[in-house]
C-alpha cells in the first residue's frame, strides 16, 4: 500500500518551530515534520509565528506531501524531517 494522508490535521509544535502531520501506509502511521526553515524557504515572507507557519503549510501541502512520500520511500522509521533538498 502506498503512503497517504487522509487525515489532514497538522499541528505547530512551538518548541521544535516546525508543523507536524502524519502519513498513513496502511495501518501504519508515520510523522513528519517540516520546520519554520524549510516553509519559508518556500513561501518566503511568512509569517514565524503558529498562524503564519500552519498557512504556509496549508497552501503548500501538494507539495509537501510529495516530498513526504519521496523521504518516506527511502527507508521506514517512526518520524520523518523534511528538508529544504527534499522539496
Amino acid at each position: 500500500m502506498a503512503l497517504g494522508f487522509p487525515n489532514e490535521s497538522r499541528h505547530y509544535d512551538e518548541a521544535m518551530q516546525a508543523v507536524r502531520f502524519w502519513g498513513h501506509d496502511g495501518s501504519m502511521e508515520a510523522a513528519f515534520f517540516v520546520d519554520a526553515h524549510v516553509l519559508t524557504k518556500i513561501q518566503p515572507g511568512t509569517p514565524a509565528d503558529e498562524a503564519g507557519m500552519l498557512a504556509a503549510f496549508d497552501a503548500n501541502r501538494g507539495l509537501i506531501h510529495q516530498a513526504a512520500v519521496k523521504v518516506y520511500g527511502r527507508g521506514r522509521k517512526g518520524a520523518y524531517d523534511l528538508r529544504p533538498s527534499d522539496l
